[in-house]
């Protein structure tokens, strides 16, 4: 009821980075917008960048992107990056829904990372979307949707708390 409500009083204009007009205006608020921010289109148009996930391992064990690397958030750990990772290395960093990932890109960024971007919309907003995610076993339909509350962003899939 309350997502039906939302999608009435914010619907998509079209410009946001994520499909639905609600999810988008909580972003808008949620999110500090203190680095570059990428969409899922734009992300799966850029096939060179390192994906980083600023999830739990537990998450990430769930579901991930595809060739992503598992860097954490509280536990955030710069020596989890692929050795020898350049400087200018275009890199995506994702969480669930952004916000966890915009504070992994600051670090990368105080460290001197130069072309880092936060996945706006996360997981949720790439499997929206019809991307697809992975664990172990291979492709998966299986998203954690770290609790119930944030759950409600993540349209399609199968949501894993």
């Amino acid at each position: 009821m309350l997502f039906s409500l939302l999608t009435c009083l914010f619907p998509s204009c079209g410009k946001g980075q994520v499909q639905n007009g609600a999810y988008s205006a909580m972003l808008k608020t949620l999110l500090g917008h203190t680095v570059a921010e990428t969409s899922v289109k734009d992300a799966q148009a850029s096939p060179n960048a390192l994906l980083l996930d600023a999830r739990t391992s537990a998450e990430y064990k769930v579901s991930h992107l595809k060739n992503s690397v598992f860097v954490g958030f509280n536990d955030f750990d710069l020596g989890r990056l692929p050795q020898n990772t350049p400087k200018d290395q275009p890199i995506i960093v994702y969480c669930s829904v952004g916000y966890r990932s915009e504070k992994v890109s600051e670090q990368l960024q105080k460290a001197g990372y130069t072309n880092v971007k936060n996945l706006v919309g996360g997981i949720f907003e790439w499997k929206n979307a019809g991307g697809k995610v992975y664990n172990n076993a291979g492709e998966t339909e299986n998203v954690h949707a770290y609790n119930r509350t944030w759950g409600i962003w993540l349209q399609k899939g199968k949501k894993v708390y």
